[in-house]
């Protein structure tokens, strides 16, 4: 479905009736796992998506699929529990559809996380990376089919999607905590199936750190909205081939359950800083 700038308005305009004045400067999107962070808002109001005028529900484990509105390290937040994926069958542009309403909403920074797995062997389960920047091959691009100028031109840059500044604080954060924080290029896939040993061969080949099925469809949206973008990617397991075990979804939620201290402070830190 090629929904039209109307659409767009009317899903926010249905969102605004509820918020009361409150605007939003920041957009969440939280990966499998992280939605705990919408659990802490102050203040929050709850929208669920399946509320909304337009929008799909959120099927994948983990993700509660609503909309949490509130205080977050100082800051105006929405923070998204739960995302829609193309693998759940959804369109790219069913995919970023939140985001693009939440940026008519108000919101100018987007900070997505997701549960990845390390394609780089010097990771190690457990730790965070900063997106510098991503490799997308012949998937699913929310961007093809008629722009809609209001939201931004139809050819977009995109050198600077993850913004330096940002990754820069983040750094920053992150040494203050005695946490140890990677950067590095995600690859992205639609998924569902985990990738083969051959494929993870090759994404290492062509620059890859970590590998996950999220998180790029939104980059391309939020950047061509003009948004600065943090993205945090959570490596939840080693990828295929590099250790002798088969994957599963269990360590990938249990990974991002014994991480949620450090994630969230990380996040909370940062945007107590942000300007």
């Amino acid at each position: 479905m090629q929904f039209s700038f109307q659409d767009y308005q009317q899903s926010a305009d249905f969102i605004k009736a509820k918020l009361k004045g409150f605007q939003p400067e920041a957009l969440l999107v939280l990966g499998s796992g992280l939605g705990f962070l919408g659990d802490v808002l102050e203040n929050p109001i709850v929208v669920p998506y399946g509320e909304i005028p337009n929008f799909k529900v959120s099927t994948a484990p983990g993700h509660k699929g609503q909309f949490v509105f509130g205080l977050l390290g100082g800051k105006n937040v929405v923070v998204m529990q739960g995302r829609m994926h193309i693998y759940e069958g959804y369109s790219a542009e069913d995919v970023v559809y939140p985001v693009r309403v939440c940026r008519l909403l108000g919101a100018t920074t987007m900070i997505v996380t997701n549960a990845c797995g390390g394609v780089n062997e010097a990771y190690e389960v457990g730790e965070l990376m900063l997106i510098t920047d991503f490799i997308k091959t012949a998937q699913p691009n929310p961007l093809i089919g008629p722009n809609i100028p209001e939201f931004g031109p139809r050819f977009c840059d995109m050198s600077y999607t993850f913004s330096k500044a940002y990754r820069g604080l983040a750094k920053e954060v992150a040494s203050e905590m005695g946490l140890n924080i990677h950067e590095g290029v995600y690859y992205y896939t639609t998924g569902p199936q985990y990738e083969t040993p051959a494929e993870i061969r090759a994404f290492r080949i062509l620059g890859a750190d970590v590998v996950g099925m999220s998180t790029v469809p939104e980059s391309l949206a939020a950047n061509h909205a003009g948004m600065k973008i943090l993205g945090i990617s959570l490596v939840t397991n080693m990828a295929a081939g590099i250790l002798d075990q088969p994957l599963t979804e269990k360590e990938v939620l249990d990974a991002a359950e014994a991480a949620k201290e450090p994630f969230s402070q990380l996040i909370i830190r940062f945007l107590e800083k942000m300007e």
